[in-house]
């Protein structure tokens, strides 16, 4: 039978499969020597076992029970003993920290008898009822599923009628009075008793964890950070220490470094008299961690050297969850810890700097995504601004929006297509979807660690924390600081960089990252921010095997993209140069009824195109620029047929001539599906001279850049080809044009493979094409069978709920299924033509992880819009990085 439970003395941080991070971490502390709290873990096994059957498997009782065992004897005493009792915690531990899982449970094996032995034992009747109370809460809310502030709410009014704000203030009587109140409402709500039996609390906590893994929450936050469906999640049972004894106890989480710059020194937050989840669920304002040193220097100077060990021996940023019990020091959780996109950088190259890892390794701790991050802009300094308050810098960045008081009203509006800001008193776990919907995060309590801060700094939201001068009404949905009232629906901007809190919108500017990439900011004058990303995008380039290209269409887009570190223009968009005043010219071409009319009209876009590419080709000197002919169908040139037809038919009599002819055309061209209609290389063969011109004037252009001393490198590229033939008719003209304009102009002619069908007789294909550029949003469409505009809002957001999709297929790459075609083109067009250039021009070519299969399957270069040419740089070195694995310290 397999092995369903390991003690801590058994596992290590690598069974992060088996025993998810939390459990493979405890087991490596218990294993490094560090003081953790006798426990073990259930598995993922099991927990898959149980989400598959709807039963836990045959023999976990079994050895739950031997371990349970195990554990009293180590410590002298039984679950939930009546004169002296064993306490344990229950708590989920997924592969991926997830926010979205089940709560903590503490204090599991307290009943109305074993209340009075932890009294008795502890010397402290407040600490044994306040316990009590806490395990009814939390059991009460999340292994029974009662509404949460049904129990705030009774507390609120206890510390209210005793005249208090602070829960220290209650005494023994006030929580064992609460006990009372707390176990009626898990009878109202619930239709039975708490239950007081040790093992049936820990059995039951023990299967609401299993059960978290499929909560809403849960599901929301997998598909926000692209986390697989089917790991499952372990179950940690660990034996309690407290720190709610006294003052000479308490709780807190710390960092090696400072999870939002990546500085190196003392960062977290310490509570006095707490116990569990109070320090980031922000019931008090905590105190900076290094005050720990004034009120127990030993296990501050304890703790220091433990966070020291831990560091060296992850080499990278942990995160640590600690308890101080009487004097004596605990450790609850370690993990690398989540940061910002600018300490990510700085810290990769800070480690880099200490020798403890490579450059190789430094940009494998990075990504594009972060990097992304960082290029959003920033408040700017010289705008007026009204500060009201002022808290603590979360998580960076420039969020501004309609203040909103709830999640429920957050995601309402982002439906909506506004921006608002959620602000709360503190964040819990039932708030994910609000955060997910939000721009950004504004809490009046906590710290740093708090739920708040900790979610946002792994999403990459902007997050203000432990605004202290606010006074946050939820209920009444509006906030107060001084003579300030902000309603639900006024706006605010948040600083998360600085903690600072503004009335209304205020303006924002470009980042220092982003004056970095145009060539405005040399590295040696940023920031270490500046120089941390400049010295790894120096390494991924170096590394890099693919290159990377641009998406652009116009010489300005294209010079832009030549700063951000593109290697030439992977796509330009013709039919973008006939938007505006030219789109008549397009007009008057399918309105030609003679040849004499059609060339005319030709005639006049010619200069239009010439002009165009001139300047792309100057933009671009000395690097290739693939220009595709045109491709959408002519009807998106003309009116709309519905508005057309109105307007003809109120006119009567009096419609002009021309508006007849054009009512004409948008019937003649119609169709029911222009996705699959007359565009691309159908446009080529069908219109005489329409590609013949547009060749011609991409030929002149280069003919003129030589003779001003350029180096135009263009290439051809004939879209939406499904057959060789299709092809060799296209490319016959194209040849038949370029010879007559001068043998000078060199142009490489090649496709884009955008069709099922031209991916699978690609090596057909090959032997007209020079190079293959795959068009990945097209060929996502041709090979799901349906069009991005329409489906998008129709379906896909039921498709991500039932799992159809883990994320949209025109976001990242569908591996199975588009990407096997890509495979298969790639390796038949090389077998054809051993020297084909390849690369891909869809959107996805600036997806990070669809950088990394195009990088596998052998491509030459991806090419993205100019703003993610660096994201695809940086995806491109570690691509290779990840796939080469060589060493360079």
């Amino acid at each position: 039978m397999p092995k369903f439970v390991y003690d801590f003395t058994e596992g290590n941080k690598d069974l992060k499969d088996l025993l998810g991070g939390k459990g493979a971490n405890l087991s490596e502390m218990t294993n490094l020597g560090l003081p953790v709290p006798p426990g073990f873990t259930i598995t993922t096994e099991a927990c898959r076992h149980y989400l598959a059957e709807g039963a836990v498997p045959a023999g976990l009782a079994e050895e739950i029970t031997e371990h349970l065992t195990a554990l009293e004897g180590t410590m002298g005493k039984k679950l939930g003993q009546a004169d002296d009792p064993l306490l344990v915690s229950v708590r989920s531990g997924a592969k991926f920290s997830m926010p979205g899982m089940m709560d903590t449970v503490l204090n599991i094996g307290l009943n109305d008898e074993s209340v009075l032995g932890l009294a008795a034992q502890s010397g402290n009747e407040r600490f044994a009822w306040d316990s009590y109370r806490r395990l009814i809460q939390m059991f009460g809310k999340t292994v029974l599923g009662v509404d949460g502030e049904l129990f705030e709410e009774s507390l609120e009014e206890l510390k209210h009628a005793k005249g208090t704000t602070d829960d220290l203030d209650l005494t023994a009587a006030d929580f064992q009075k609460l006990v009372g109140t707390f176990k009626g409402i898990v009878r109202e709500r619930t239709g039975r008793e708490f239950p007081t039996e040790p093992r049936e609390q820990m059995d039951l906590a023990v299967k609401a964890v299993f059960d978290s893994w499929n909560s809403d929450r849960a599901i929301l936050y997998r598909r926000q950070e692209r986390i697989p469906t089917d790991l499952g999640t372990a179950v940690n049972i660990c034996s309690m220490v407290f720190g709610n004894l006294g003052m000479d106890s308490g709780t807190g989480v710390a960092f090696t470094r400072d999870p939002a710059s990546g500085q190196q020194g003392v960062y977290g937050d310490y509570l006095q008299n707490a116990q569990g989840e109070d320090v980031v669920a922000g019931i008090r304002n905590t105190v900076p961690l290094a005050d720990l040193g004034q009120i127990n220097e030993p296990v501050y100077r304890q703790l220091l050297q433990i966070m020291e060990t831990l560091e060296n021996h992850y080499l990278d940023l942990c995160d640590i969850e600690f308890t101080v019990e009487r004097g004596k020091l605990w450790m609850l959780q370690t993990r690398v810890g989540k940061r910002t996109a600018a300490a990510a950088f700085r810290i990769a190259c800070q480690l880099a700097d200490q020798g403890l890892i490579d450059l190789n390794e430094a940009i494998h701790r990075v990504n594009g995504d972060q990097l992304a991050q960082l290029m959003f802009p920033r408040f700017d300094a010289a705008a007026p601004k009204e500060q009201i308050a002022k808290g603590m810098n979360a998580s960076p960045g420039a969020a501004v929006g309609k203040a909103v008081f709830s999640s429920e009203a957050a995601v309402e509006a982002a439906a909506r297509g506004e921006k608002v800001i959620l602000v709360r008193r503190e964040t819990t776990p039932d708030d994910l979807t609000g955060m997910i919907a939000a721009q950004g995060i504004l809490t009046s309590r906590g710290g740093k660690t708090s739920h708040a801060a900790v979610v946002a700094r792994g999403m990459g939201k902007t997050c203000v924390c432990g605004a202290e001068d606010l006074d946050v009404d939820v209920k009444a949905r509006r906030l107060k600081t001084g003579d300030v009232v902000v309603q639900e629906g006024d706006v605010l901007s948040i600083d998360g960089s600085t903690g600072a809190v503004y009335l209304g919108e205020v303006p924002v500017s470009a980042s220092p990252v982003v004056r970095y990439f145009e060539g405005e900011l040399a590295p040696a004058d940023g920031d270490e921010l500046v120089q941390s990303v400049h010295r790894l995008m120096v390494h991924a380039d170096a590394a890099a095997r693919l290159a990377v290209r641009a998406n652009a269409d116009t010489p300005e887009d294209s010079e832009r993209a030549r700063r951000f570190g593109a290697t030439g223009i992977g796509l330009c968009r013709t039919e973008h140069m006939f938007l505006g005043e030219r789109r008549q010219l397009v007009e008057d071409l399918i309105l030609a009824t003679s040849d004499a009319e059609r060339e005319a009209a030709l005639d006049a876009l010619a200069p239009f195109q010439k002009e165009d590419f001139h300047g792309i080709l100057k933009a671009m000197d000395g690097l290739p620029v693939t220009i595709r002919l045109i491709d959408p169908p002519l009807h998106e040139f003309l009116p709309d047929l519905t508005e057309l037809s109105v307007k003809v038919a109120l006119a009567g009599a009096d419609a002009s001539d021309k508006d007849r002819r054009l009512l004409e055309a948008v019937h003649r061209l119609h169709e029911q599906n222009p996705m699959l209609g007359l565009r691309g290389v159908r446009l080529g063969l069908v219109i005489p001279g329409l590609f013949a011109m547009q060749v011609r004037a991409i030929a002149e252009a280069a003919a003129q850049r030589l003779s001003e001393g350029g180096d135009p490198r263009p290439e051809i590229m004939i879209p939406l080809v499904g057959s060789i033939q299709e092809l060799e008719h296209a490319r016959e003209e194209a040849e038949q044009v370029l010879r007559s304009v001068g043998g000078e102009v060199k142009a490489l002619i090649g496709t884009m493979i955008e069709l099922p069908r031209a991916a699978l007789t690609a090596g057909q294909i090959a032997e007209g094409a020079e190079f293959f550029s795959f068009g990945t949003n097209d060929l996502t469409q041709t090979t799901w069978g349906f069009s991005r505009d329409d489906v998008e809002a129709s379906f896909f957001s039921r498709y991500l709920e039932l799992g159809v999709f883990g994320v949209s297929p025109f976001e990242t790459l569908d591996r199975d299924g588009v990407g096997r075609l890509v495979r298969i083109a790639v390796e038949e067009g090389r077998r054809t033509r051993p020297d084909l250039k390849l690369g891909v021009c869809g959107e996805h070519g600036g997806d990070p992880e669809s950088v990394h299969f195009f990088h596998e399957v052998g491509l030459d270069y991806v090419s993205c819009s100019p703003f993610r040419v660096p994201v695809a740089r940086l995806e491109a070195g570690r691509a290779a990085v990840e796939t080469d694995g060589s060493d360079s310290r």
